[in-house]
């Protein structure tokens, strides 16, 4: 999932004017060299995106790595899924903003379901072309299958809803196993972000109006279930040393969370600045109190879950 953390934050600077602008409860007008326009610009932009994936992960990430006969790789039991909804999570986040990009520049609903709404499947499927073709890695339909769901989120609640109804968010704080692994996470704050599955959490956030199906609270207002994992110190089972120095024995258990949020898009605020600011924590989930129970069948709860 480092890979798509990083090609994530590289797709989100790209269309960052999208981002700012792009609105659900917009409509757009539509005509004929407005469509024209913009399939050009998006044909031209997947193109970009992956000749320079291609080669930026060739010289970056794949350099030093041997090349091997593409192969396949089955990961799906790794970090105990964690992983795999991180692939989920880049999916969503590529085909919601290029779907609501695409009906900022001006297509049809339908343009910006077909090009927009796939782009979690179409822009993540060259990282895993790039793994099958380096040793240490390999080809994985867990991660082809995690990628498409993402896509598929946005996909059917645009078909189902109209809307994004449901909220697909992340949050990391440093886990605890980090500060015990002897430099296995990495050195740095970014490098732990990337490597330290145990601070990872993602979410499902849904509006409580919705759910209740009244409306006396405030429309920003969600509830959010949550999954994650801990006491990981590698992919399926656990190292016992790290350059030389032993690793703690730590039990791997799964997590199971409930607890409140809020929907970003729905804060009205005449502010341009904030405007901003609201539509990129969209997939970010704030810190609030929480519920556990985890796979050691322990129910536990956190003032402040982050």
């Amino acid at each position: 999932m480092e890979k798509q953390i990083l090609w994530l934050f590289l797709f989100t600077l790209l269309m960052n004017p999208f981002i700012s602008k792009a609105d659900e409860t917009e409509t757009i007008s539509d005509t004929t060299k407005t469509e024209k326009r913009t399939a050009l610009k998006a044909s031209v932009f997947t193109g970009i995106y992956t000749v320079t994936s291609f080669y930026t992960l060739g010289q970056t990430w794949y350099k030093g790595q041997e090349k091997v006969p593409f192969h396949f790789y089955n990961d799906n039991a790794g970090y105990l899924q964690v992983d795999k909804f991180g692939h989920m999570f880049g999916g969503y986040v590529y085909s919601y903003i290029g779907y609501f990009g695409l009906l900022k520049l001006g297509t049809t609903r339908k343009e910006a379901l077909i090009f927009g709404s796939t782009l979690g499947f179409v822009l993540q499927f060259p990282i895993e072309i790039m793994d099958g073709i380096h040793e240490g890695y390999g080809f994985s339909w867990g991660d082809i299958a995690a990628n498409t769901m993402g896509s598929v989120l946005v996909f059917g609640q645009e078909l189902l809803f109209n809307e994004q109804l449901v909220k697909y968010k992340f949050s990391y704080w440093e886990s605890k196993y980090s500060k015990n692994s002897n430099g296995y996470f990495g050195q740095t704050t970014m490098n732990r972000l990337l490597k330290d599955y145990n601070g990872h959490t993602y979410w499902f956030s849904l509006p409580l109006n919705r759910i209740a199906g009244k409306n006396r609270l405030p429309d920003w207002l969600n509830i959010a279930v949550g999954y994650g994992a801990n006491g990981m110190y590698g992919e399926f089972e656990n190292i016992l040393a790290y350059n030389g120095v032993a690793i703690p024995e730590t039990e791997r258990y799964r997590q199971y969370l409930f607890s409140l949020d809020v929907d970003w898009t729905k804060i009205k605020t005449n502010s341009g600045f904030l405007k901003v600011l609201f539509k990129g924590m969209t997939f970010v989930k704030l810190p609030f109190p929480a519920l556990e129970y985890n796979s050691k069948g322990e129910f536990k709860g956190y003032w402040m879950y982050y």
